[in-house]
């Protein structure tokens, strides 16, 4: 079957491993035990802006008129109190690049990110770190990317630098366009090759395990667990940062995503989630909200009209689908 997005995948496919390898580059250098414990948050900064700047700065090259809605901003780098955490970003975009970019090319390639696009039109989305805290504990983080065109996500590629590989070693790619299904290789490896992700074939709930997020501020852990007794499941949650946990569902190494909100009036950033549902998607898998209802990317930066979110492996969507209304409903 003929790829009609071939030119984007490449194109995705080459920055999200560029922007990976600013990530790791930030991370080796700047990550230590003393800023784990103060809880320092700029190498985290460092790495977010390098990476988003070096995926908008191909994308202005690649495909000049299509417009970038990412979750950052230049604000936090503006002006002379943030001179050094400037001059750090456009360093690692200048060593991956292999170029000397200016402060103020790398600041406009970083608001090349700020558009509010939504309705109809094409556009990327773009999570230049998910999961910050993964990121600064060492733990997983993600450089997620996805086109969408009509509202409808038609290309994804998922970057996880420290997801271990079955063959051996870390650093997992995902690479996803739509009716093509999803492909897995080495975060570092040719995008010709891999295997292909496939989700689990498992339709008994109680055998089967979810992931959730580490942080309990980021989805209701309690819920969660209640959720899980009703359907059986005695196995305890595979906790992670980022869109790792789409990843590991579409690899088949977990059933159910499920990412229920901790407030009524949450919603959900496209950008966390766009590049995920297509890989478990095209893996086989099913994504919704947590009422069933499919997530609607018209809307702009967030999914105004869904709760929360739930990723499985399809065969079980909707048993928990099920699960989720009974038990909020106190039922």
């Amino acid at each position: 079957m003929t790829n009609v997005f071939a030119s984007e995948t490449a194109f995705a496919i080459e920055a999200v491993q560029a922007a990976s390898r600013a990530c790791r580059a930030v991370q080796a250098a700047l990550v230590t035990e003393q800023t784990i414990q103060k809880k320092d948050r700029s190498p985290v900064t460092v790495a977010d802006f390098a990476s988003q700047a070096i995926v908008c700065a191909q994308l202005a090259e690649a495909f000049p008129e299509d417009a970038m809605v990412a979750e950052e901003d230049s604000g936090q780098l503006q002006g002379d109190e943030h001179a050094d955490a400037r001059r750090s970003v456009v360093s690692h975009v200048g060593a991956v690049l292999g170029s000397s970019p200016s402060d103020q090319q790398v600041l406009a390639w970083i608001d090349h990110g700020a558009t509010a696009a939504g309705g109809n039109a094409r556009f990327w989305t773009l999570d230049p770190i998910d999961g910050t805290k993964g990121f600064l504990r060492r733990g997983q983080y993600a450089v997620a990317l996805a086109l969408i065109e009509a509202g409808e996500i038609v290309l994804g590629v998922l970057g996880c630098p420290n997801l271990a590989m079955e063959t051996g070693g870390c650093g997992a790619l995902l690479i996803a366009a739509r009716g093509q299904g999803t492909r897995l290789l080495s975060l570092g490896g040719n995008g010709a090759e891999g295997t292909t992700a496939r989700v689990s074939t498992r339709s008994a709930a109680d055998g089967a395990r979810f992931c959730e997020s580490v942080e309990s501020g980021h989805s209701d852990q309690g819920q969660s667990a209640a959720i899980a007794a009703r359907l059986g499941i005695t196995a305890e949650p595979v906790r992670m940062d980022s869109q790792a946990k789409y990843a590991t569902v579409a690899r088949g190494e977990a059933s159910i995503y499920m990412r229920l909100p901790t407030r009524a009036d949450y919603r959900e950033k496209i950008w966390d989630h766009a590049a995920g549902v297509i890989v478990v998607e095209e893996a086989g898998g099913r994504v919704s909200d947590i009422h069933g209802k499919p997530l609607d990317f018209t809307h702009g930066r967030q999914l105004e009209q869904n709760a929360g979110v739930l990723a499985t492996n399809g065969h079980l969507h909707d048993q928990v689908v099920g699960a989720i209304g009974a038990t909020l409903s106190g039922a």
